[in-house]
């Protein structure tokens, strides 16, 4: 009976290897299978007078071929993959939108500057007129529809965000179910190895979404936790939402939302999120696309504020004040902080366009008067003590806008400056006919008439209109190098204040009240007597319509310092630049840690992934034995029969 017994155990025994060999092989393809092996044990022996006769083989236990290090580092790894390539794959279509060529917002810019010097040549030609109105209106139009594509864009993220929040909470509901059956199982004292495998996969799809980690529990369930936020404890799971960022109402900003079971919602600190595309998706959207939106509103604000500003300067061919090309921006008040102790407000508006940063800022006070200005863009923090120079208002002026404070701020208040969001999807071209294009200055000059010397007049620019009391002016020149000015008149016995004179050198004008004044630039040297005499251009009769002097100002615009020092017509391909680099350097972090994620995987899947070639072998190995086993219980019963005969 011992020899039938042998051969019937490893019968069963085998029949289990087969079955588990089977097992295997149907789950190559299955995703987050780990390949399952049969330990074996002999039994213990029998003892006899001889000794211990062996009493065959039975299953010790089915074990799961997996290594938990190299799961939880090829999860993770896995996570921070899906982030970067979550932001590289937005960030190629915020691309899309700083491209460049003929249809680019860039060749727009440039064609209208451009178009410019056919007025300043031929300042009446009503045609020349037409193509820079109708320039300036495409401009407008390509600056907003640029704006409508990252508005689109936005949509798309946040959809994202949206599909991936949904699906982090079912699969943190399915890992809560799986935790209950395992414990369940468990209690059996074996492993259930396909619920176990079923759960690994399912915190690996979840890290595509949210970055985890996983904390084990006796009973064999397994905590799940987002930053230091349980999702799973057990076979309870919380929910992870989407929402606007509840510091600044109204910012645009999204904040990731954690709700335990019964509880309220918690923002997650987007830093401690990790990987997963919702970590990169988040950080596209608050910086990445932030970047691209004030990018496109500097240029809209400078190109808005500079050309009006100039135009103003200037006469139309009707005799008029020119006025506003574009309608002007009005800058969004800063948002106040949620629960600041105090009703205070910060009204904004550009003080100067060439000082604009590409950047939103953080106002936080620890006194009415005192506290700091964080630039968002790249994290430089600037202090104000309420001194002379060192206020609020002359910090933000340093970045290129007025600010007025309305109420009294106290310590704890914050504000958010988010002066150029919105800017290029409100660009507007307000003029349509040109004789409305203020082409001509509104002062001339003229050289004396008994002038020896060289003098010629290089420059003349307005800097109000209408000029004022500061004409009519006249230099007169006491030499090569020196000059008197008619509105200081020497009182006898005083001599005339001499002023000195540089070829190439701008002599200004300048009354601050009202504020009136003209910058005037002369080349050559002149004798003694010459004389030079700024006057109203209106007074020379129709000479203005003829005068380009103002639009020559315009086009000079071209290449003034604007954008971070670079010229106006750089500035496109500044921001291409900087959109580029961004994309450039997620790309490379995508494929840099989608590398190190693949290899990871590859590492574990060697060791929990199954080889068709290996089982085979197996399978006829576990056969033949199988085969064997049974040869023996045949063998067990002839002996048992033929001992049956004889004893018979």
């Amino acid at each position: 009976m011992s020899l039938f017994n042998i051969g019937v155990r490893a019968l069963q025994t085998n029949q289990v290897v087969l079955q588990t060999t089977g097992h295997n092989i149907a789950n190559v393809n299955t995703p987050g299978y780990s390949r399952q092996t049969v330990a074996l044990q002999n039994l213990p022996g029998q003892f006899t007078g001889s000794g211990f006769i062996g009493q065959g083989v039975e299953v010790q236990a089915i074990v799961r071929n997996q290594s938990d290090m190299l799961t939880r580092q090829a999860t993770a790894a896995a996570a921070v993959s899906a982030a970067d390539s979550a932001r590289a794959q937005s960030l190629q279509r915020l691309q899309d939108v700083f491209s460049g060529g003929d249809s680019g917002l860039g060749a727009a810019i440039n064609d209208m500057m451009n178009a410019l010097a056919d007025v300043a040549s031929a300042p009446t030609d009503l045609t020349a007129r037409t193509v820079v109105l109708t320039r300036m209106d495409e401009t407008a139009a390509r600056m907003r529809s640029a704006s409508d594509q990252l508005d689109q864009i936005a949509a798309g993220v946040r959809s994202d965000l949206d599909t991936g929040v949904k699906a982090v909470n079912d699969l943190a509901s399915q890992i809560a179910r799986l935790n209950e059956q395992i414990v369940r199982a468990q209690g059996s004292g074996k492993a259930p190895n396909d619920l176990l495998d079923q759960r690994d996969q399912a915190i690996r799809n979840l890290n595509q979404y949210v970055q985890t980690t996983q904390v084990p529990a006796d009973d064999g369930s397994l905590g799940v936790f987002v930053g230091n936020q349980p999702l799973v404890l057990g076979n309870t799971a919380a929910t992870l939402s989407v929402d606007n960022a509840p510091d600044f109402s109204g910012s645009g900003q999204l904040k990731l939302f954690f709700t335990p079971p019964g509880g309220t919602p918690q923002a997650i600190d987007e830093q401690v999120i990790g990987g997963g595309s919702l970590a990169g998706q988040l950080k596209f959207y608050n910086g990445d696309l932030e970047e691209g939106s004030n990018l496109l509103g500097r240029m809209a604000l400078s190109l808005t504020q500079t050309l009006n500003a100039q135009n103003r300067l200037g006469l139309t061919l009707d005799s008029k004040t020119g006025g506003d090309l574009f309608q002007p921006i009005a800058l969004k008040d800063a948002i106040a902080g949620a629960g600041n102790p105090s009703g205070a407000g910060i009204g904004l508006a550009v003080a100067d366009p060439a000082k604009l940063k590409a950047s939103a800022y953080t106002v936080t006070f620890t006194a009415a008067a005192v506290g700091t200005v964080v630039r968002q863009s790249d994290g430089v923090a600037l202090s104000f003590d309420g001194t002379t120079g060192n206020t609020l208002q002359d910090i933000l002026r340093g970045e290129g806008l007025t600010t007025t404070v309305t109420g009294t701020p106290q310590a704890g208040d914050r504000f958010l400056i988010q002066p150029l969001r919105e800017a290029a999807g409100k660009m507007q071209a307000l003029v349509h006919t040109p004789s409305q294009l203020a082409a001509a200055n509104p002062v001339n000059a003229a050289m004396g008439t008994g002038n020896t010397g060289s003098l010629q007049l290089a420059s003349l620019q307005a800097l109000s209109n209408p000029p004022g009391a500061s004409v009519p002016f006249t230099l007169t020149f006491t030499g090569p190098n020196t000059y008197t000015r008619s509105d200081d008149p020497a009182v006898p016995p005083a001599l005339p204040t001499t002023y000195s004179y540089v070829s190439g050198q701008a002599i200004t004008y300048d009354s601050a009240t009202p504020p009136t004044g003209w910058s005037l630039t002369l080349s050559g040297t002149p004798k003694q007597g010459d004389t030079v005499t700024v006057g109203d251009a209106l007074a020379a009769g129709d000479y203005f319509q003829r005068d380009a002097g103002n639009a020559k100002a315009m086009l000079a615009l071209r290449d003034a310092p604007m954008f971070d020092g670079a010229p106006l017509s750089d500035g496109f391909a500044s921001a291409m630049a900087q959109v580029g680099t961004r994309t450039q350097s997620a790309q490379f972090a995508a494929q840099m840690s989608g590398t190190i994620a693949a290899n990871l995987e590859s590492d574990r899947t060697a060791i929990s992934g199954v080889n068709l070639d290996e089982e085979a072998a197996k399978l006829i190995q576990y056969q033949q034995a199988y085969q064997a086993s049974a040869k023996m219980i045949q063998v067990a019963q002839t002996v048992f029969d033929s001992l049956l005969q004889t004893m018979g």
